[in-house]
């Protein structure tokens, strides 16, 4: 085979280092610039923070934060959940997450649930083999304060340490330890961790025994809301049911819960929505933009020895001017963003939820003549700050139902009328999905029962049955 040279011409793109860095710039939440500013600020010497007395480099970044709010109250959370709406599906299961907060609790600062629990035993007058034991069941508690293994291959692994241990041995330490506080901890699963804070409280509370046969013998019973066979098995009447019920709800299914530390996530807000003589309008906040510029003297330097070289300090200025461009860049695309969505969305603002209109990536694409790609990197970890509370970019999008007049209804606002009409339903008599569906359908949106579903599970509210009240 004879080998030969041949040209061929083609086009391909090309992405620069600047067109790189400001696509990586953009994607970054606000709390993710500020760290890569700051190493880009340890590594660049002619780069540097402007200082707030002196006159901004950039006009432009000035007259539109001039009118942007320094502060803007955070919408309090609307809780829609009361004692009979607690789903009791989550008292099935051993320590589940607390979804409704009912018990959540700020952390307690300093002591760990373990180092809780290992200073109570260390003043307690237990011998020193009976500490060891409760120690290794203190080592084996999870956040929640629940025991994460079955006693008997507890008693297994520490068989092997200690020598003649005998399984009551265990069974001893495991009461000593449920005898601390907090009140319910080492439980084996969630009907123990109940019991054990029932049987605490004095003799003469109002509905305890009955409470306490609840949880040892019927709480799959009482998730289910099975009312005829509780009060079957139980011999009691609605009004003593109801108590008892009402007892067991004032009890803690996490009590270790008060002593983890979660980590505290911070969101910074991008955009504030404010509405000026009748126009819901966007604006930056001021707050959330990095003040760069160019060292004046490393810039002063390299223009007066730029003949004798200085080829690092020279790409070094270019990177800099190269990030400063970038960055307003950056927040420059936030805004027609942010504006073109509260300009379709504007509606929601005024009415809440049940007013969004169906929004996707390439109707504002096309408003703001940038790539759907590009819109999706703007809307996501970017957050607007709204008179209606703190909501994500993305939030504003979503798909659409067709209504009877040939319309859409965005799922966001289907989200909230089934929140509504589930909030305003009669306890005794919920409404099924199926019903639900009918209501919708009434209304002219076209659902079926199984969308319905659907969104009732993104809402986090359980079905018909576990809402009936008792």
């Amino acid at each position: 085979m004879k080998h030969s040279l041949q040209l061929k011409l083609g086009q391909h793109l090309t992405l620069t280092p600047q067109l790189q860095q400001s696509i990586r710039l953009l994607q970054l939440s606000t709390l993710e610039l500020n760290q890569e500013l700051e190493q880009m600020l340890q590594d660049n010497p002619l780069l540097e923070r402007e200082e707030e007395d002196e006159p901004s480099l950039n006009a432009d970044a000035e007259s539109q934060s001039t009118d942007t709010p320094q502060h803007a109250d955070s919408a309090e959370p609307d809780p829609s959940a009361t004692l009979d709406d607690v789903d009791w599906n989550d008292y099935s299961a051993a320590a589940g997450d607390d979804e409704d907060g009912e018990y959540s609790q700020g952390a307690v600062t300093g002591a760990s649930l373990r180092e809780h629990l290992l200073n109570q035993l260390i003043v307690s007058p237990l011998s020193l083999r009976d500490r060891t034991l409760v120690a290794a069941l203190i080592d084996d508690l999870d956040e929640a304060g629940f025991l994460t293994q079955p006693l008997a291959d507890i008693t297994a692994s520490l068989a092997e340490e200690i020598e003649e241990l005998e399984p009551e041995e265990v069974e001893t330490a495991l009461k000593h330890l449920q005898n601390m506080d907090p009140t319910g901890v080492g439980a084996r699963n969630l009907a123990e961790c109940l019991t054990l804070q029932l049987r605490a409280l004095p003799a003469d509370t109002p509905m305890r025994e009955i409470a306490m046969r609840l949880t040892s013998h019927y709480l799959d019973l009482l998730a289910a809301r099975d009312v005829g066979k509780l009060k079957k098995m139980l011999g009691i009447d609605d009004v003593a049911l109801r108590a008892a019920r009402t007892l067991i709800l004032s009890m803690n299914p996490r009590p270790g819960a008060a002593f983890s530390a979660d980590e505290t996530h911070y969101v910074i807000p991008d955009v504030y929505v404010r509405k000026v003589k009748g126009m819901w309008i966007a604006s930056l906040n001021a707050d959330a933009m990095p003040k760069l510029r160019v060292n004046r003297v490393y810039a002063d330097i390299l223009a007066r020895h730029r003949e004798s070289g200085g080829s690092q300090l020279a790409s070094q200025l270019q990177e800099a001017r190269w990030l400063i461009k970038n960055v307003q860049q950056r927040f420059d695309t936030i805004l027609r963003v942010s504006q073109a969505i509260v300009d379709r969305q504007k509606h929601f603002f005024e009415h809440g939820e049940v007013a969004m209109r169906p929004l996707v990536l390439r109707e504002i694409a096309d408003a703001v003549e940038l790539h759907e790609s590009t819109i999706s990197r703007v809307t996501t970890q970017k957050f607007m700050m709204t008179p209606r509370g703190l909501y994500e970019l993305k939030y504003f999008f979503g798909s659409h139902v067709a209504t009877d007049s040939g319309g859409a209804c965005s799922s966001t606002a289907i989200r909230a009328l089934i929140k509504q009409m589930i909030a305003a339903e009669n306890g005794k008599k919920p409404l099924s999905d199926g019903q639900l569906a009918e209501v919708l359908g009434q209304q002219g949106i076209v659902v079926a029962r199984r969308t319905v579903a659907k969104y009732r599970e993104s809402l986090q509210i359980p079905p018909a049955n576990m809402r009936r009240t008792l």
